[in-house]
């Protein structure tokens, strides 16, 4: 006993001092690879695209990008508030793309997202392919681009084959003059479950075959259908990189079965769509000066914070209609992610109104509470 005890180093024998001397070597080593890994990424964040330092970037799932914490939606909702008499018909998407005073507010808005490090811009009609394709003519590379013309996609029942799909992507490239594109994202039915296995299948044959072709980068897909979402995401894990859904102020995350349990398992990107559940958030008319103008930019930044502390989402992307509501999401990103009493109670109150309130055909936004 005294002879083994003589060999000890602190209390340890040789061997336990060789042994855990070894482990410490080892994990030291592990430390550094991951303080050295952490770097690595770090560096890589700093090369994407209109980098600044005053925005938060996420990794875009498995995709190797690194996009702002909050990006750019590309619906132009009340855009008549900014250029009286662009719409020609009723809706939004009748606005004049040709208007001068569209252009300017479409590119300003643009100038301001690079500016302030947002680096993501959705566009899923024809006419956002068009218009925001315009708006970073000669700077294509300062953001990345989603890309769904969704007129000629899977919610036209003469589009759901793979060579359909495939011709819609050509002439809306040719069209908007873009040499490729980053994300194609084929808006599908908002209940998605209404297409049979044989047409998801053949819009998942198109996606592969565009990125083989060089025409996109990374593969994607919008529907409003979250138990369907959840069975495609785990169904095509190898071809999916992201998945386009609404997340407001009212989501949250399921305590069981939860679509987030896929989205991590599967490392997909997620962006989130009608953050301020279609403007019925707001009392104003997103106008900067209106007699509600303060108290939206609070809701507005509050909201997106609220969003931004659900772990699994990648980014909220809100339509914004000028340069001052690119900011005001841009500060919120730099803000604290946990709402203290007052605020969580000031968007339980307005999120309760909003929903009171929603019009008919965004009823469905309800079935987005869990998630």
């Amino acid at each position: 006993m005294e002879k083994k005890q003589a060999n000890r180093k602190d209390g340890l024998t040789r061997r336990e001092f060789v042994r855990e001397g070894t482990a410490a070597a080892a994990g030291l080593a592990v430390g550094l690879g991951a303080v050295e890994s952490r770097a690595a990424k770090k560096t890589d964040m700093k090369k994407t695209r209109s980098y600044n330092g005053d925005m938060e970037y996420r990794p875009l799932g498995k995709t190797g990008l690194w996009v702002s914490a909050v990006c750019f939606g590309g619906h132009w909702k009340r855009i008549d508030k900014m250029v009286p008499g662009v719409f020609k018909g009723r809706g939004w998407l009748s606005a004049d793309l040709n208007n001068e005073g569209f252009r300017k507010n479409r590119r300003d808005v643009v100038s301001q997202c690079i500016k302030r490090g947002i680096n993501y811009i959705d566009a899923c009609t024809k006419e956002e392919v068009m218009a925001y394709a315009e708006a970073l003519r000669g700077r294509r590379e300062a953001m990345f681009f989603g890309f769904s013309w969704y007129q000629e996609e899977m919610r036209n029942a003469k589009y759901r084959t793979a060579k359909a799909l495939l011709g819609t992507l050509e002439k809306g490239m040719t069209n908007a003059k873009l040499d490729y594109v980053d994300l194609w994202r084929p808006t599908m039915h908002e209940q998605s479950s209404r297409h049979p296995k044989a047409e998801v299948d053949e819009m998942i044959k198109a996606l592969e075959q565009a990125k083989k072709q060089g025409k996109i980068r990374f593969c994607g897909l919008s529907s409003h259908d979250r138990p369907h979402i959840k069975w495609m995401v785990e169904t095509y894990s190898d071809v999916l990189d992201v998945i386009v859904m609404p997340f407001t102020a009212k989501s949250k995350v399921r305590p069981k079965d939860s679509l987030f349990d896929a989205v991590r398992k599967y490392n997909v990107g997620f962006f989130g769509i009608k953050p301020f559940s279609s403007n019925n958030l707001f009392k104003g008319d997103s106008t900067p000066g209106n007699p509600h103008a303060e108290k939206d930019d609070r809701l507005a930044r509050i909201t997106i914070r609220y969003i931004l502390a659900t772990d699994a989402i990648t980014a909220p992307i809100p339509g914004m209609i000028n340069p001052h509501q690119v900011d005001n999401v841009a500060d919120a990103v730099k803000e604290r992610r946990e709402l203290d009493k007052a605020e969580a109670k000031e968007l339980e109150q307005a999120m309760d109104e909003a929903w009171a309130n929603l019009p008919a055909d965004y009823q469905w936004l309800k079935d987005w509470e869990y998630v």
